[in-house]
């Protein structure tokens, strides 16, 4: 074992989680992660585009010597297997244990169903379904052998509405709410579970959609947003419970969405 990663071990003072956020690069999983280092925890970063996940570690470099945490960039595509437990296990392997596994990972490319958009659909399943499983595949049997851990699913108002050019994102993200939940009733009481459903966020989510009507439905929908903050806020509560106490699901949205 290497001196960075002993160093990286013993840096671990008590109340400090180690925590996994996919998705990490921009929009709500960049938020988590700032508002995690800020608050002294170690992140490893995931998402595709590494260049933007240096320049966020960059970014949080001053805050993090501030607050003793870290963010540790690494690429990562969680429709691949083996990269998520290579991300899980370089978690594991740096800092001697995996505290939370953050998905937040997705892709939001709405259209009506008649305009078949088939691959559009594929890569959203694939991201927001099949990426769930595998953070879940990965980091489960690391939370089984410590006695403890925490998942947070980042889901979407989408997994309890649905409306015109929504039906297949609605359905990975109600997929999410029921993954999740399932693996609450399954999991041992030291896992703990977490869903939050945010509404309308400011991201890049949005930036997905191709199909022209769905495009502008959207620009009308996301007049008023929240910022992703306000989600890494609901996020950090669910983090900061006292052992015992597990916040099952959380639903943020703008004061002004209706419904």
């Amino acid at each position: 074992m290497n001196e960075t990663t002993e160093q990286a071990k013993g840096s671990l003072r008590a109340g400090r989680k180690v925590v996994l956020v996919t998705g990490a690069s921009s929009g709500i999983g960049e938020a988590v992660a700032v508002r995690l280092v800020a608050e002294g925890h170690h992140v490893i970063a995931g998402a595709r585009r590494l260049s933007r996940l240096r320049a966020l570690a960059e970014h949080t470099a001053r805050t993090a010597e501030r607050s003793g945490g870290s963010l540790t960039p690494m690429s990562l595509d969680v429709t691949d297997r083996d990269q998520v437990v290579s991300f899980v296990r370089a978690g594991a392997d740096r800092f001697g244990r995996v505290d939370v596994f953050v998905n937040n990972a997705g892709l939001m490319p709405l259209s009506r169903l008649d305009a078949l958009l088939v691959d559009e659909w594929d890569r959203m399943i694939n991201v927001n379904v099949r990426g769930l499983l595998h953070g879940i595949a990965a980091a489960l049997p690391h939370f089984q052998r410590q006695g403890r851990g925490h998942f947070v699913t980042i889901a979407s108002i989408g997994a309890h509405q649905v409306v015109p050019t929504s039906a297949v994102y609605s359905g990975t993200k109600y997929a999410a709410w029921a993954i999740t939940e399932g693996l609450r009733q399954e999991a041992d009481p030291s896992v703990r579970v977490t869903t939050v459903s945010p509404g309308v966020v400011t991201s890049e989510l949005a930036d997905s959609i191709t199909d022209p009507g769905a495009a502008e439905a959207m620009r009308t929908y996301r007049a008023h947003a929240i910022e992703p903050e306000a989600i890494a806020d609901a996020v950090m509560y669910a983090l900061t419970q006292p052992d015992g106490v597990d916040v099952n699901e959380i639903v943020v949205r703008p004061a002004r969405q209706r419904p």
